[in-house]
């Protein structure tokens, strides 16, 4: 058997919370556990969760806050597979390979768009005879604009996805 199934530190028969699960297909999920405050038909609920002790290890905690949390909680809107209603308390999963390609998309395709105009413009200017320090700045600014709305337009994309958004897996009692 390649893998072996071990119960974690911090499963609840261990009197923990796991913040990674597999899931059927074999997939890490990333859950939290939260109550539902409205149902926004049969497809869709928002979910308000708690920070846990994974939010103060988060490098974008501060994120939360921006997008409608307080302090102690945030709101999710979530696919409701299992049709909980307002006031269940539920799991919410979301697979960590679509957290990956999102933050990829974020975070990495801005610098290397960055660095890919400052490329391009040191070798315009060695062309043209323009100074190499200000061609490789306005090209490579130029390309990081080209990046943002790139990402923007990827990322609309993606929401639209069911698997880059996060999922309603279990009703808790």
């Amino acid at each position: 058997m390649l893998f072996q199934w071990v119960t974690p530190p911090c499963s609840p028969s261990r009197g923990g919370d796991c913040f990674f699960n597999l899931s059927k297909k074999g997939y890490i999920l990333a859950t939290e556990e939260g109550v539902v405050i409205r149902v926004g038909g049969s497809s869709t609920a928002w979910v308000k969760c708690t920070k846990s002790a994974a939010c103060e290890s988060c490098s974008g905690k501060g994120l939360c806050n921006t997008m409608g949390g307080s302090d102690d909680n945030v709101e999710v809107e979530a696919i409701n597979a299992v049709g909980a209603k307002v006031n269940d308390r539920v799991t919410i999963s979301f697979e960590t390979s679509s957290l990956l390609k999102a933050s990829f998309l974020v975070y990495i395709i801005p610098v290397l768009f960055l660095i890919l105009g400052v490329i391009i413009g040191n070798k315009i200017a060695l062309i043209f005879h323009y100074d190499q320090s200000i061609s490789a700045i306005l090209v490579g600014f130029l390309f990081l604009f080209a990046a943002f709305f790139f990402v923007k337009i990827k990322g609309n994309k993606m929401s639209k996805k069911d698997q880059y958004r996060p999922k309603i897996i279990r009703i808790l009692k």
